[in-house]
């Protein structure tokens, strides 16, 4: 990383890669040299609180131990209570009741959060409102997906108050919005200035992340955001050599930076090591940029541990259950990016349909990994089948099925009209909902497995349903007691099971409890919880970094199985090339229907 830093940080890539931690820890390395500094989460499963080791909320705080640096979450549910009470504060008294009762209703789907979370992160870039001045302004971005999606709809709104000009949608009256827009060109002029903005692609040495970032990167430079930096984390060097899964995690991760897309062999590259523990609070967030504070650190902690017997409950186990007494139901797998939901929906859908179930395997995720690993298959179950609910595939249909029932008696322009409405951003939102719901439906006569986007598009179209579910039940002339909706589908133990997915580490578990309290608050209990790369479900460990990784990790998980789940099971951690043929070999001796 370079010594002199530009005005605004970005750090972005897959989920799980380390971003807040390097992102965390180039904040608090100037913050020492005396720099003020904000650092900023959007990502709606932000956890800086537990990184830095005090408190963040949804307003700015200076951390306890080190004034200089300051910090905020956008909360994206604040952002948008507070976004629509600017949009329709300035028509009250103007407009009927049941007028801006509409309005108001407009703004309740899930694409206004997004679209206030924007707004209030574009408020950061051009200091409106700040009284504060900053040398360095640091963003956590989410998701890869969403954080391109974000950088995204200046324009997209742009080409919708340009040919809509009269128009509303959830994003609100275009009245409303055209006193934004100037401040939306200034972000783009600064976001892609090069002087005052830098773009850290984060990744592991792994083809999938590196992959990530190579599509991240090329579409920033389709968006002139091309003033780009790539951040290789948890490069693991083996200490033993004798320890049989330390050399293949070795000869992989090199080999798979040798392999690194081109486009990325042309950006200016730090590598950082994986670290025997896990980096959190001040001193660990300042050894990630200190080689000599890791030793010291290392050095202190070393010793005074054992390994326990691991945790051998596996996605064996987890499949008996979830087909004990049933021929059809959901399955979902949940979780923060990167932490194995794609792995988890794969094989659980190829083990059911190994034995004799007809299954459906589905994705809602943008990055859509899922093929990737039914690739490393010779050959695929019969019974399987695989979708995938692309956003842009499943947004055209939505406006050509809208076109074809509104459009019937519209003349040419009024057809014209309805097309550039239907272009709101928004509508992606609507449209891969109506996919899911789809998928929902199939789960009545066969097993569906949807490996679901990250937490904060899961939670998203989560919001999509409960907003659909109030809806239907407000305007029904129905019974409500004979309705169904997707959400009730969601809440049915009998048909529904969500499967939460962590890694074996502190911040990944918090991540996901706090992702399984949203879900109770909307009466979703999982089933259950799936631990991810787990290395003390391995056995003959000896290299020193790995050992030390798996003796942290038991603890965690076992406050998973004790505090957390109702049930645990483990995935071992596997350095194969092919992980997905690796790991549903591991269960041939158990049973013999794995082929």
């Amino acid at each position: 990383m370079k010594n002199q830093h530009t005005q605004f940080l970005f750090f972005t890539g897959k989920g799980g890669v380390g971003k807040t931690s390097l992102a965390c820890a180039t904040a608090v390395q100037l913050a020492d040299e005396g720099k003020k500094v904000l650092l900023i989460s959007t990502d709606p499963a932000s956890n800086l609180e537990d990184v830095l080791g005090c408190p963040v909320g949804s307003t700015v705080s200076q951390h306890p131990d080190l004034p200089t640096l300051s910090s905020i979450n956008i909360n994206p549910h604040i952002a948008a209570d507070e976004y629509r009470a600017r949009v329709v504060a300035p028509l009250q008294g103007s407009m009927s009741p049941e007028a801006l009762g509409k309005i108001t209703e407009g703004l309740s789907g899930a694409c206004t959060t997004e679209i206030a979370s924007f707004d209030e992160f574009s408020r950061f870039i051009t200091a409106e409102g700040e009284q504060e001045s900053y040398d360095h302004i640091i963003f956590d971005t989410a998701p890869t997906g969403h954080t391109l999606r974000l950088l995204e709809l200046p324009a997209a709104w742009d080409e919708f108050l340009e040919n809509n000009p009269n128009g509303a949608s959830c994003i609100g009256p275009s009245s409303a919005l055209k006193s934004s827009k100037a401040r939306y060109k200034k972000v783009m002029e600064l976001l892609q200035n090069g002087a005052v903005t830098t773009y850290f692609l984060v990744s592991r040495p792994e083809v999938y992340a590196l992959r990530e970032a190579e599509r991240t990167s090329l579409e920033l430079n389709e968006l002139g955001l091309a003033h780009q930096e790539l951040l290789i984390n948890a490069v693991f060097a083996a200490i033993d050599p004798t320890d049989a899964l330390a050399k293949q995690i070795e000869s992989k991760a090199k080999k798979e930076l040798e392999a690194m897309p081109a486009a990325l062999k042309q950006l200016a590259s730090t590598n950082f090591p994986l670290l025997q523990y896990n980096v959190l609070g001040l001193e660990k967030l300042r050894s990630l940029l200190d080689r000599d504070l890791q030793q010291k650190i290392i050095a202190r902690d070393a010793g005074g541990k054992m390994m326990e017997r691991h945790f051998d409950q596996n996605l064996l186990q987890l499949v008996d259950g979830l087909e004990l007494n049933q021929q059809h139901g959901l399955i979902m797998t949940m979780g923060k990016g990167g932490v194995g939901k794609t792995l988890t929906a794969v094989v659980i859908a190829i083990l059911l349909a190994k034995r004799g179930h007809k299954v459906l395997l589905t994705t809602t995720d943008p990055a859509a990994h899922t093929q990737n690993f039914l690739n490393q298959m010779s050959e695929l179950p019969a019974s399987l089948e695989i979708q995938r609910i692309d956003p842009k595939i499943e947004t055209q249909r939505y406006m050509d099925k809208i076109v074809a029932q509104k459009g019937k008696h519209l003349d040419e322009k009024g057809k014209n009209l309805l097309l550039e409405d239907l272009k709101s951003p928004c509508s992606e939102e609507v449209a891969v909902f109506h996919a899911f719901s789809k998928a929902i439906q199939q789960s009545k006569r066969q097993f569906v497995v949807i490996d679901t986007a990250p937490t904060g598009h899961t939670l998203l179209l989560l919001d999509t349903t409960g907003s659909y579910h109030k809806e239907v039940l407000k305007n029904t002339t129905l019974n409500p007691e004979k309705i169904m909706t997707p959400l009730m589908y969601l809440q049915d133990k009998t048909l529904s099971k969500i499967i939460l997915v962590a890694l074996p580490e502190i911040t990944p578990v918090h991540e996901a409890e706090a992702l399984q309290n949203d879900l109770g608050r909307a009466g979703i209990i999982p089933y259950a919880w799936v631990i991810n790369q787990s290395l003390s479900a391995r056995a003959q460990l000896t290299d020193p970094i790995l050992l030390s990784k798996a003796i942290a990790e038991q603890s965690v998980i076992k406050r998973v199985d004790t505090t957390l789940a109702q049930r645990t099971y483990v995935i071992p951690y596997l350095a194969d090339e092919k992980i997905l043929p690796a790991l549903l070999n591991s269960f041939e001796k158990e049973h013999s229907f794995v082929n």
